[in-house]
């Protein structure tokens, strides 16, 4: 069982199985293992007991109630949303292999939950307005901060939104970083003579 006080969230969350398991309990969710199991139907249901428990022993997971089924005491879980987020100066400590590792999980994760859904009887991509679009954009640093805060501002108020019968759990990955090396600084000098002359050739 992990240790509260000597696991943190970054250490939990860099797997595709815990990250899918915290995506499914957000939202006030409170569910058992059994209904994580039906959740996730494609990971083994004694993969997914293994991760709630590790979840659950890290407080991630906390115990929302419980009753006895068959002789057998079954535990509704809810996610500590605050045990969930990755500490500001842990994000910035990782590693170079640190991001290697969680980049691979949370795109495995995705994966996995996309795959899940196209298996789904009635899934629907065009419907269900499914988008996986890619824009590549030129930014300098301060439009790219700019363009961050404007997500962060369109979504903070989505995910204090409770489950209700009329909404349905929406998942919104965000990937973001740069796709060549930052320019040389310019010093208003053409590194090469010939390069601001037209030769007329």
């Amino acid at each position: 069982m992990w240790d509260r006080g000597g696991v943190d969230a970054l250490d939990l969350l860099l797997h595709p199985v815990r990250l899918r398991i915290v995506n499914a309990m957000w939202g006030g969710h409170a569910r058992t293992t059994s209904e994580l199991c039906a959740r996730l139907a494609d990971v083994p249901k004694t993969t997914v007991y293994r991760h709630v428990g590790l979840l659950a022993g890290a407080g991630l997971l906390e115990v929302a109630d419980e009753r006895r089924v068959h002789g057998a005491v079954e535990r509704r879980f809810r996610l500590n949303r605050e045990r969930a987020a990755v500490d500001p100066d842990a994000g910035a400590a990782m590693s170079l292999d640190d991001h290697r590792h969680g980049f691979a999980a949370a795109v495995a994760a995705l994966l996995a939950e996309f795959n899940a859904y196209l298996d789904r009887e009635g899934a629907d991509p065009a419907a269900d307005l499914v988008s996986y679009k890619q824009f590549p954009l030129w930014l300098d640093d301060a439009e790219r901060a700019a363009l961050i805060e404007q997500i962060k501002a369109l979504v903070r108020p989505l995910l204090a939104k409770p489950p209700t019968p009329g909404r349905s759990p929406v998942l919104l990955s965000t990937i973001l970083f740069p796709t060549e090396a930052p320019p040389a600084p310019d010093d208003g000098e053409p590194s090469d003579p010939r390069a601001d002359r037209w030769t007329g050739d």
